[in-house]
């Protein structure tokens, strides 16, 4: 499977210091990021020829980000969602629907955080890539 349009290649995600996970799992997350990218940008860099700096900072850190939040979702998935145990009288606590809802909240704040510090006000082609507006 070859990943086209990429913003960020697996070469200069490791030049900036990444190194946790490998080329394929990179691809995926590079995918996801950037189509985050692309719904905040109304697709304003899909034919852009060279992608700003900003713009391959801003997925460098959402991949970072997915990449730890995909993780962690993985370790609550994988043992039933069990926020705690106690093995002295053997209780275990489970994570709630309000608890997990709130993670995902979070993470979403988080990834629209991230783009809205690396992407406001980076003009593209005389135009500033997150305006959704009129003049």
């Amino acid at each position: 499977m070859t990943f086209e349009g990429q913003y960020l290649t697996y070469a200069e995600y490791q030049t900036l210091g990444g190194s946790a996970i490998g080329d394929m799992p990179f691809n995926l997350l590079e995918f996801e990021a950037r189509r985050k990218i692309d719904e905040r940008t109304f697709n304003r860099l899909k034919n852009v020829d060279e992608i700003p700096q900003e713009v391959k900072l801003c997925e460098y850190n959402l991949i970072n980000s997915i990449s730890s939040f995909a993780t962690a979702t993985s370790n609550v998935s994988s043992n039933g969602n069990v926020a705690s145990e106690n093995t002295d009288g053997y209780s275990i606590s489970y994570l709630t629907a309000n608890q997990i809802s709130d993670v995902v909240k979070s993470k979403s704040a988080e990834l629209e955080d991230i783009i809205r510090t690396y992407l406001l006000g980076v003009i593209v082609n005389g135009e500033h890539i997150m305006y959704c507006g009129v003049e």
